[in-house]
């Protein structure tokens, strides 16, 4: 269902009617079932009531990190564990990729939140920091209490396809999914982190809403 979300909101644009130049427009997300709404800033804003939740968190480097270091900000949401042998290593690099594209670009924030913040100890995510040259410039790996991680991911980001509000903190966490938001907290995609293809597109969407937002 993802790939065919992604395929729809990479395709899409408008035509300006003076200029007759295309723009693109990227959908917003306003339930779990990821059901596009190709609508304008200002109809979202009665129509789409959907953001992400208030939260804290603890980064790499022990500072806390709450919901006023994305205000008025895009950024960019993912889920790993430091640990984790099979998808995060991949997603991780497919999403480095994406981030030295923009490290230096302060309008702009990432997120990895750890599904296992009991064992993701700051110094431990402090050394994944290090040993992957992850810098503190704007990408926060981020460890908490684990019911506020899984509420936030399933809830707010609608991280797991199908499952939306219906997991719990009990029911382990774990998703190759990437969530791009933008400025007023509104998701504006959903990617495949595995697949640097769906990286490279999280890119041009990037762009598309800093455009959006100018």
């Amino acid at each position: 269902m993802y790939r065919i979300v992604f395929l729809i909101s990479s395709v899409i644009i408008l035509v300006h009617c003076s200029s007759k130049q295309k723009i693109a427009m990227l959908p917003y997300y306003n339930t779990p079932d990821f059901t596009p709404h190709f609508i304008s800033a200002d109809a979202a804003t009665k129509e789409i009531p959907h953001t992400i939740a208030g939260f804290s968190c603890t980064d790499q480097s022990g500072a806390t990190i709450t919901q006023k270091n994305i205000e008025g900000k895009i950024h960019v949401a993912n889920f790993f564990f430091t640990a984790c042998g099979s998808i995060c290593p991949k997603m991780m690099t497919n999403l480095k990729t994406t981030y030295e594209a923009f490290k230096l670009d302060t309008g702009i924030v990432f997120l990895s939140y750890s599904v296992t913040p009991w064992r993701d100890s700051v110094a431990r995510l402090k050394n994944y920091a290090e040993h992957n040259d992850i810098s503190l410039t704007n990408w926060h790996l981020l460890t908490g209490n684990k019911a506020d991680i899984y509420k936030l991911a399933r809830t707010s980001y609608f991280a797991e396809e199908d499952f939306g509000f219906s997991k719990d903190s009990s029911q382990f966490l774990h998703t190759e999914h990437i969530l791009l938001i933008d400025q007023h907290k509104k998701i504006r995609g959903i990617y495949n982190g595995t697949l640097e293809l769906e990286t490279q597109q999280l890119a041009k969407d990037i762009a598309v809403l800093k455009n959006e937002g100018q």
